[in-house]
């Protein structure tokens, strides 16, 4: 259990590193006008694919945590206390949407026709996605 949740914590460091290098790629492509070559896709993909890995990390460390045992006290006792709402329902429920909407970014990267297109689609939705993922992360036990 210790394990799942270190390599969660740690592996949160390698994602955000990473999405902001695809976030602030896309802008920076944006901006210069640049062709969407395969550094660009690369980036963007492995971005997509920590992201992921980090999902399903997270996922696992839900149903092992022993925060997850307070469901059997019912949702007004998790909703009442801050700590357990935070690891129980906001941070899993905002980071699956972070991932869905970086998701997006690379599918719709994919059906876009222009360079510009691209950029900006995976700038815009990682963006999206790194904010909520940022917005959500428990940053007193991070840190």
């Amino acid at each position: 259990m210790d394990i799942i949740l270190s390599l969660h914590s740690r592996l949160a460091y390698v994602v955000l590193t990473v999405l902001v290098l695809a976030l602030l790629n896309g802008f920076w492509g944006l901006l210069a006008k640049r062709s969407f070559g395969n550094r660009d896709l690369r980036l963007s993909l492995f971005a997509l694919i920590f992201s992921h890995i980090q999902l399903l990390i997270g996922l696992t460390s839900y149903f092992v945590s022993p925060y997850f045992s307070a469901w059997e006290n019912g949702m007004g006792a998790v909703m009442k206390d801050s700590t357990l709402r935070l690891f129980l329902v906001e941070h899993p429920t905002t980071n699956i949407l972070a991932i869905v909407l970086i998701t997006m970014g690379w599918s719709l990267h994919k059906k876009a026709t222009t360079d510009s297109k691209k950029f900006f689609r995976i700038a815009v939705f990682y963006g999206l996605g790194t904010l909520l993922l940022l917005s959500r992360i428990p940053w007193e036990q991070w840190l």
